[in-house]
């Protein structure tokens, strides 16, 4: 064997013994993709395994209609982002509101007379209602895998093909003509100090916020916090809540804001 042909013969074995590392990665990746999607449709999910197959199906469709609870000062400029990255969608979205629309919603849904949108907007007072009617598209499983680029805290991990797409924050304004500075609460528990006592606020009558504080306090501490508020009732303070997905708890500071 000449020099050079040995040269070659042992530079083509160091880059198969390198790239063995890589190519069993690889198939280590592959491997927990099956089996993610063999989970998923085994419990009745759909799970593509690449983002490639999910734009060429969103290509033959061609269409998406959205219906969500944002403004639509803000939600066109969601829309406008999503043409750009995706010329080839004819995106169509639009706002709703109102608790009887969503309620109507709901019953087209359960009728099964439900059309004219692809993604629609769950409202917090029906949140569970929902599920039965919604596409089971293994949303977290894909995140999860890579498949798709969607950070995890935003799907709810319960459900897997709820995304929650935005972030509201919750502001609680207060009186400084009642209350000086160094006595504004800090924390919910705060509201809850002795020298409140007998003290009054004005609280939204659908507290939908709560629920984000299951996963921090636990169901029965959530539920049992509110009594000792409905015997305080009125000025001094205003909370204004805004509400938001039961998994994003992260989302719940108490901001305080003077009046």
């Amino acid at each position: 064997m000449r020099l050079h042909d040995a040269r070659m013969l042992l530079l083509g074995i160091l880059v198969v013994i390198l790239g063995l590392p890589s190519l069993a990665n690889a198939a280590a990746a592959g491997a927990a993709l099956q089996k993610a999607k063999q989970e998923a449709e085994s419990k009745g999910f759909i799970f593509e395994v690449s983002h490639d197959e999910i734009i060429a199906k969103a290509k033959k469709e061609g269409k998406l209609r959205v219906i969500s609870s944002l403004e639509m000062e803000n939600l066109k400029p969601v829309s406008e982002a999503f043409k750009k990255k995706y010329p080839f969608i004819d995106i169509r979205a639009e706002e709703i509101a109102g608790t009887d629309t969503y309620q109507r919603m709901l019953l087209e849904m359960k009728s099964g007379t439900a059309s004219g949108w692809d993604v629609n907007y769950l409202t917090t007072d029906f949140y569970d209602d929902y599920f039965p009617y919604q596409k089971k598209f293994d949303v977290l499983g894909m995140a999860q895998q890579g498949v798709l680029q969607i950070p995890l805290g935003m799907i709810d991990p319960v459900n897997r093909n709820i995304v929650s797409y935005t972030t509201n924050t919750q502001v609680v304004t207060y009186n400084k003509k009642l209350i000086s500075e160094d006595k504004v609460p800090n924390t919910w528990e705060d509201f809850l100090k002795p020298e409140f006592k007998g003290r009054k606020f004005l609280v939204d009558i659908r507290p939908q916020e709560v629920a984000n504080l299951v996963p921090l306090w636990g169901l029965e501490k959530t539920l049992l916090s509110p009594k000792p508020w409905q015997h305080r009732i009125q000025s001094g303070f205003a909370a204004i809540p805004e509400p938001s997905l039961p998994w994003r708890w992260e989302s719940t500071p108490c901001f305080l804001a003077p009046i």
